[in-house]
């Protein structure tokens, strides 16, 4: 029998917030300790070249007070990569990143930097951090992250979660069930993540039971405006837990 599958609280939604402003309020580090004891089983931030939400200071702190894992978001970019480096955080997500987009868009380019991705997660290995990465749900895209080794692969979710109902939607699932399913059949563990919410999540991993862990963020943040964090994050993880995790091959 597997462990649980987790859930990730991705808190930059809380910092975003903060900007808006540019107040000290709401605090991304209060936040993720309540959704720790709401029973997250580690927090996700997203720690951008342009800083336009989560900071160091923030990064810093979750670092000193969490009791469970911090999966740090983070581009190529070789200043960010430093401060892996010297932070070394339990987990890191390679992701791609352009300063004129809203939130992620897709996943990492494994055409063109390949070679690139490859030197940092050797790097970021080499320093004790289990590094994922995100990656859209295709196959030739998923060999080449499957080749380079990585802890885990982050499934970009997006398309399934952004299609109308139907033939669409259907598509989409049916590609991310069949990633999953060749990410867990080689060897690597399988994340989900990106526009999931409290009325999708449940037929993704009916179609993808071998995710090992969501990291779902704004819909968890949406939901706290209405009844609170600690309650957002208890009902999140009841859905996640909800649907059994399989084996490989099960």
């Amino acid at each position: 029998m597997p462990p649980p599958r987790e859930l990730g609280v991705n808190v930059d939604h809380v910092a975003t917030l903060r900007a808006q402003r540019g107040t000290p309020y709401p605090d991304p580090v209060a936040a993720a300790l309540l959704a720790v004891e709401a029973g997250a089983d580690n927090i996700t931030v997203h720690l951008r070249e342009d800083r336009r939400h989560i900071c160091e200071r923030d990064v810093r702190l979750l670092l000193e007070l969490l009791e469970v894992p911090l999966n740090l978001e983070m581009s190529l970019d070789p200043g960010i990569v430093t401060i892996a480096l010297e932070l070394r955080p339990e987990r890191c997500c390679l992701v791609p990143e352009r300063r004129e987009e809203r939130t992620t868009e897709g996943g990492l380019d494994l055409v063109r930097d390949e070679a690139r991705v490859r030197e940092v997660v050797a790097r970021l290995t080499g320093a004790g951090i289990a590094v994922s990465l995100f990656v859209d749900p295709e196959p030739a895209v998923l060999e080449r992250a499957v080749s380079l080794r990585p802890a885990a692969v982050e499934i970009h979710t997006g398309r399934y979660a952004e299609a109308p109902d139907g033939e669409a939607r259907a598509l989409a699932l049916a590609e991310i069930a069949a990633a999953a399913r060749r990410t867990a059949a080689a060897g690597l563990e399988v994340h989900a993540g990106h526009g999931l919410h409290y009325r999708n999540l449940e037929a993704l991993l009916r179609a993808a039971p071998v995710v090992a862990a969501c990291n779902i963020g704004h819909a968890v943040v949406a939901r706290a405006l209405f009844v609170g964090f600690p309650e957002a994050v208890r009902e999140m993880r009841a859905l996640v837990r909800g649907v059994p995790r399989t084996e490989a091959g099960a």
